[in-house]
């Protein structure tokens, strides 16, 4: 994906998540980090309900701007949910679970993510 096609996707991303009274919008530059993804954006849901509503318009809206979801992982029922849009990985989640995982937290310490990595590693 180009730099000016990541932007807009970035930026279709955060202002559905605004339109639609996410709270505590994050982004986080991981590209120095993962392969995986370049940017995650993290937000904040007043409830599972609203993680859902949420996620269903990131992904509407994604497709209508000419991005194809790559997975959603995530019950409707859950406090957590991940919309994949390859270059820009989107998280949703309640405030609580946001709290507990602090998915910030772990992605701002490259050590930590080096721990996390190894343990997984030497469990397999």
């Amino acid at each position: 994906m180009s730099d000016e096609r990541l932007q807009f996707c970035l930026n279709m991303v955060q202002e559905t998540l605004d339109d639609l009274k996410a709270k505590n919008i994050t982004v986080l530059h991981v590209a120095d980090l993962t392969d995986v993804t370049d940017y995650m954006v993290i937000a904040d849901a007043t409830s599972k309900r609203h993680v859902s509503a949420l996620a269903d318009e990131v992904g509407a809206t994604a497709k209508k701007s000419g991005f194809m979801p790559l997975g959603r992982e995530g019950e409707k029922d859950s406090d957590w949910t991940l919309v994949d849009l390859g270059g820009v990985i989107v998280h949703i989640m309640t405030r609580q679970a946001r709290e507990f995982y602090d998915l910030e937290g772990l992605w701002s310490s490259p050590e930590e993510l080096k721990k996390l990595v190894a343990r997984d590693l030497s469990e397999r």
